[in-house]
């Protein structure tokens, strides 16, 4: 199988009367705008754009808050073995999220994965890679509150000369019992199934048009022996290429609305997302439910690795 990688991902409140002036936080206060690691700002739906990203700045200052944690998500160990934020842990999307079958692995996997990355439930995770937004969907899903994306990429990160290191982090083990999953973020094969011709859902692909034209099974041009390639029928292609600017960072809310135009939401339509493997997926579920402030949004995290192949699955090229 050929890698599906193609690169890297891409990524309120002021100091009270007698604090730092803004910019110049003490250690353990927010920075203006982002609330401090444990802090429980809002982070729903429609949420404040700065309480579910961060800036470079403000996960720098915060690197040694207890209460942070630091995931790095990827499809290998290469990049992170080259050089991670310290303190970063590493979720693997083969090793630790998906099965042979490319789909989610089971709870009593992600309550371990939780548990040996030192997350908690009080924890502020911050998450960053090449998917970030498939980290942040994964923790919404099992309820955790306080869970951010870094509004940067890897690149901008360490090109900047922010701390960086090859070690690898071990946190100390954390205890996350882990509550029953909200499937109201989650489509399986089944409901994708049912949506296909159905007005009040839309089924949107964000791959690229070469994937939706069958053109590719994987984004990086491979085929998937067994597989097919295509599109689920009645499905909108809208490419998400452009939901990040040349930093990493995710564009402002105009620009998001006129990169989602083309798709056509009707307000009150049920939209699920799918890509390859769930990563693109998750950033437009993010893109749509937390910058943007749609409440009926689902990601199909089997996505086409699943779905083409699937032998009983309706295929459109």
């Amino acid at each position: 199988m050929t890698s599906p990688r193609t690169a890297p991902s891409p990524a309120p409140g002021h100091p009270a009367p007698g604090h730092p002036a803004p910019g110049h936080p003490a250690p353990g206060h927010p920075a203006p705008g982002h609330p401090a690691p444990g802090h429980r700002a809002p982070t729903g739906p429609g949420a404040a754009r700065d309480a579910v990203l961060v800036e470079p700045e403000w996960l720098e200052r915060h690197l040694h808050d207890p209460a942070l944690r630091v995931v790095e998500i990827d499809v290998s160990p290469a990049a992170y073995r080259q050089g991670h934020i310290p303190g970063a842990v590493l979720w693997n999307i083969y090793q630790d999220l998906k099965d042979a079958n490319y789909q989610l692995v089971d709870a009593a996997a992600i309550e371990t994965l939780f548990s040996r990355s030192g997350i908690t439930p009080d924890s502020t995770v911050v998450c960053y890679g090449y998917a970030p937004a498939m980290a942040f969907w994964l923790l919404k899903r099992y309820g955790h509150h306080d869970v951010r994306i870094l509004d940067a990429s890897r690149d901008t990160w360490s090109d900047a000369g922010r701390p960086w290191t090859t070690e690898v982090s071990m946190p100390v083990p954390g205890r996350y019992p882990l509550p029953s999953p909200d499937d109201r973020i989650r489509a399986d094969h089944r409901q994708v199934a049912s949506a296909i011709g159905d007005p009040a859902r839309i089924l949107l692909d964000v791959r690229t048009d070469l994937e939706f034209t069958g053109q590719r099974f994987w984004p990086s041009g491979g085929m998937e022996e067994g597989g097919r390639a295509g599109h689920v029928p009645t499905a909108t292609v809208l490419t998400i290429e452009r939901i990040l600017d040349d930093h990493g960072c995710f564009r402002g809310p105009d620009e998001l609305r006129g990169l989602f135009a083309p798709a056509d939401l009707p307000d009150g339509a049920e939209v699920i997302t799918y890509c390859a493997i769930g990563g693109r997926a998750c950033t437009a579920w993010f893109a749509l439910t937390y910058l943007l402030g749609r409440d009926d949004v689902r990601v199909y995290d089997g996505s086409w690795a699943e779905w083409g192949r699937m032998p009983a699955t309706a295929v459109t090229r």
